[in-house]
């Protein structure tokens, strides 16, 4: 896109006004390597965003660029997953192979380098993002030679949400159709938009997203709440660290998810979706971008949907690089053309949520089980799981682990029974902790490896699933590595809305760097413990009042990596 062709597409999106200034953003981005302050004022002449409000969105995202970069962006994760495998020592060799300047570019501007957060590879750790094209096992010249080279693997006994994985094209509507797809659709018009949330609350249906908030709650409260433009949002900023399920969903079988986005528009009487996908996630858009194109033009998008009488489209929107877009009011704001901080609540999104319209947002995990309810039926879905935590649930398995990849729960199974399923420790090295829920979870005791993997004995145990992350931990990592680089994970990520998580993390990172190099003063074990839990209770959203709960945990059993 040359930049007369590039003026012709502000002049298309100009109507929309500042909803479509992220997507401007990295349009502008993708066709000239930056954003200049020229070609911002440029944009926001044509939405009518004042400079600074630009200006701070640019800065807000970490893959936004408001300087020249290169020709070819190379992005090194560096997550606690990552790290784990790695990755802190390839980032480091690419930087003295290439030689870099201090702003991360070569001098001939052919590559930048910069540290990703989490890249949603975890199950090929060390991973990384070179422009567009995902790479696990990364060496430097892996880096510089590029070639996809991920190929997540999917385990389960009863292939129930996983079923189609690797046995359709993903790009192809009739492959969905002649594996049942699209029956659940016709399944909900048939009852009605009651009994759909009669069937929703008699399932047990719970979200997957972490919270596990009952899904017939909010749809409900959006379907009872006034208003005729109502939304449905499908959450696919998926960035926990040790999280990959909903990326493999998306890629594999993105019809199953489109079809319960329908679902949902039915149910509460909404006639427009979004869904937001990382941007971190290019083969994800280009697959559910393909998705939505197919199913609008075979009639299962647009206007009066296989003869329903019910009106509803999809439009997919790209993140730019912020963990907290994942909060739901974040997502809101980002959509909307905003920096990405969450709002206070109430009032809630089921009646105020995205444009402060009446909306339900679930995640990817979710919307594939509502597919599967109404294609199933409420006492077949509810035969999987168990009473409280009903369904299918899929499980990112990463780290020291023999055989990486999804893995889907149908039955009551506990954390050591799926560590065996997996392989076992690799290299048949002893375990030394698990943990569990991603960067937001806990760190979980060998001797906790009898709980069973459900909502209910999870919160018992005083753990949480929450977006079902197993990362394993051998005696052979560095523990106090990994607390290091979770502290710089969330301090990287705070959006600074609130105080106390803004500083919170700061603090919090500064004395396990501390810890990492030995160098720990009176007094940091009691102080890092007042940090986190002064977050826990004072932060306004989930990111602040999780971000010490991993570290917390660490400290109650493994209090030796303190001294």
């Amino acid at each position: 896109m040359q930049e007369q062709s590039f003026n012709d597409f502000l002049r298309e999106i100009a109507p929309q006004g500042r909803t479509m200034l992220l997507p401007a953003l990295l349009e502008a981005q993708k066709e000239f390597g930056y954003i200049s302050k020229e070609m911002a004022t440029e944009i926001g002449n044509a939405l009518k965003v004042p400079f600074a409000d630009i200006s701070g969105v640019i800065e807000f995202y970490s893959m936004l660029h408001s300087e020249p970069t290169a020709e070819t962006i190379i992005r090194v994760c560096t997550s606690p997953s990552c790290s784990a495998r790695g990755g802190r020592d390839v980032h480091q060799q690419i930087l003295t192979e290439l030689d870099l300047l201090k702003d991360g570019a070569t001098a001939d501007g052919k590559y930048f380098v910069e540290e990703a957060p989490c890249l949603g590879l975890c199950d090929k750790a060390p991973s990384a993002l070179v422009d567009e094209t995902a790479l696990g096992s990364i060496t430097p010249e892996l880096l510089l030679n590029p070639q996809d080279n991920v190929r997540t693997e999917v385990y389960a006994k009863e292939s129930v949400i996983t079923g189609r994985i690797g046995e359709v094209d993903p790009f192809s509507l009739d492959d969905y159709l002649a594996n049942e797809g699209f029956l659940s659709f016709p399944n909900a018009v048939q009852i009605g938009p009651e009994k759909m949330l009669d069937c929703m609350a008699d399932s047990g249906i719970l979200g997957r997203g972490g919270a596990s908030f009952p899904t017939k709650m909010k749809w409900a409260g959006a379907a009872e709440a006034p208003g005729e433009q109502k939304y449905i949002v499908c959450n696919s900023d998926e960035a926990e660290p040790g999280t990959f399920k909903d990326r493999v969903i998306l890629e594999n079988d993105p019809f199953s998810v489109l079809e319960g986005m329908m679902i949902g528009g039915y149910a509460i009487g909404a006639s427009k979706g979004f869904i937001y996908v990382r941007g971190e996630y290019p083969k994800v858009q280009k697959t559910f971008q393909a998705a939505i194109v197919s199913a609008r033009a075979k009639g299962y998008l647009g206007e009066n949907i296989l003869g329903s009488s019910f009106d509803f489209d999809i439009e997919l929107r790209s993140g730019a690089g912020a963990y907290i877009c994942g909060e739901e009011t974040a997502l809101f704001e980002s959509i909307e053309g905003k920096r990405g901080f969450p709002r206070l609540k109430p009032p809630f999104p089921t009646t105020h949520g995205l444009y402060q319209k009446p909306t339900v947002i679930n995640n990817v995990e979710t919307f594939a089980n509502i597919s599967l309810l109404f294609r199933i039926g409420v006492d077949a879905y509810r035969s999987y799981g168990t009473e409280k935590s009903s369904g299918p649930w899929l499980f990112s398995v990463s780290g020291d682990i023999a055989k990486p990849g999804i893995y889907e729960i149908t039955n009551p199974t506990t954390l050591r029974e799926l560590l065996e399923w997996a392989g076992g420790v690799k290299d048949g090295a002893a375990l030394q902790t698990v943990l569990l829920g991603g960067a937001a979870g806990k760190f979980v005791h060998p001797d906790q490896l009898d709980v069973r993997l459900t909502q209910e004995d999870a919160h018992a145990a005083g753990l949480t699933l929450g977006s079902g992350a197993v990362v394993v931990l051998s005696e052979n990592a560095d523990l106090k590595q990994t607390l290091a680089d979770l502290g710089h994970f969330f301090a990287h990520e705070s959006c600074g809305k609130c105080y106390p998580c803004q500083l919170g993390t700061q603090r919090q990172a500064e004395i396990l760097d501390r810890n990492l190099t030995g160098s720990v003063i009176e007094g940091d074990f009691t102080r890092l413990e007042d940090v986190g839990w002064t977050m826990t209770d004072a932060s306004l959203c989930g990111l602040g009042q999780t971000a010490a709960s991993a570290v917390l945990s660490a400290m109650e059993h493994f209090p030796e990596q303190f001294k």
